[in-house]
This record gives structure tokens, sequence and C-alpha cells, in this order.
């Protein structure tokens, strides 16, 4: 009897995480996982931006903030239909939550703004940095860039505005990217590098 107990209590703890995810509502600067069974191409860790919005080839934009994850799972499926011969095969689970802002409760507390970083960034999310930041300095904070960033092309997308620079040609001097300072909710989209790029 005490033998079948532990069994019964270890098959609850392991459904609690999946539980969990199912009645999560998502946020905006959440990590999500997007794994489509049929074209492992579109897999991938897309950020939910300040709209509430995530982007997937294919799929275009969906919303995603105050959904639960099944929500957004079967809005992606639904969207990505038309392009396979059959109904895909779509997981969508929160890889990172949206780090909570820290309380501050003294008048000498530094301002943070909250920007997002998203595409080949080494460590893609939301970050909260203080005021006056430089884009140079936010790129420094995601730890660089991954190996198929395309660094001539980085945007920083504030409201329907989209300035692009090189950050190569910021290494020569010949741009100034680190004079740049960021705002909140700006978001750096760092694309992926072409064939011959």
């Amino acid at each position: 009897m005490k033998r079948v107990f532990i069994i019964m209590a270890a098959l609850v703890c392991a459904a609690l995480p999946a539980a969990a995810q199912d009645g999560y509502r998502i946020k905006p600067g959440d990590l999500l996982r997007v794994e489509v069974l049929e074209d492992s191409n579109l897999n991938r860790n897309v950020l939910v931006l300040p709209d509430g919005n995530i982007a997937l080839p294919m799929a275009g934009t969906v919303q995603a903030s105050g959904q639960t994850v099944a929500q957004v799972q079967n809005a992606l499926a639904a969207k990505l239909g038309p392009n396979f011969a059959t109904p895909p095969n779509v997981y969508v689970g929160v890889d990172r939550l949206a780090e909570p802002r820290a309380e501050t409760g003294t008048a000498r507390a530094v301002p943070v703004i909250s920007i997002y970083v998203m595409g080949e960034a080494a460590k893609p999310g939301k970050y909260d940095l203080t005021r006056g930041s430089t884009l140079l300095q936010a790129l420094a904070a995601t730890g660089g860039f991954s190996k198929f960033a395309a660094t001539k092309r980085i945007q920083l997308r504030r409201g329907s505005a989209v300035y692009n620079f090189d950050y190569k040609a910021m290494e020569q001097g010949k741009v100034g990217i680190s004079n740049t300072r960021l705002i909140e909710g700006d978001v750096i989209v760092i694309p992926q590098r072409r064939l011959f790029e």
C-alpha cells in the first residue's frame, strides 16, 4: 500500500510543471519555445514583444500576451496550416519568464528602463537597464551575437520608427552606435545572416 502511494505521488509531481503551464497567461517579455514537427527550420525561441505579439515565419504575427500556452499553440497551428498538406504538429512552451521589475522603496533608486532583444543575440529576451544606457551597452548585456548574426543589419525599433546600424562599421569608428541612447520599450532586432553575407 505504501509503495502504491509513493508511485501515485511521483506521477502527480511529474504532471505539475505541465499543469502549471496550462493555466499560465503569457506576458510581454516571456521567451517561448516553438517547435513544428513537420519543419525543423521553424523551431526557435520567440520573444513576446511589448505589444503582446510574437512573430514566426510562414505564420506572421500572433497575439500571445494574455493567452495560455495551448491557445498560442492552436493559433500558430491554424496560421501554419495552409502551408502544409496535413495540419502541422506545433508545440509551444515557456522557455523563460519575463523578469519582474525590482520594486524600489528609496528615493535614490536608479531609474530602470525595459528593452527587448530578439533574433541572433547570444541571449535574446527582456533586459532592464539603467536609464541612459546605450545600444552598445545593451548588446554587451546580451552576451554579444550568435554565430549566425547579420551584424551589418542591426535594427533599433522605437515605436513605428526603425533605425539601422552596422556593428562592424561602429568598431572601425565610422558610426555612432555607441552614443545611441535607449528608451523604455525599445526593441533591438538582430537578423540572421544571409547565405553570402
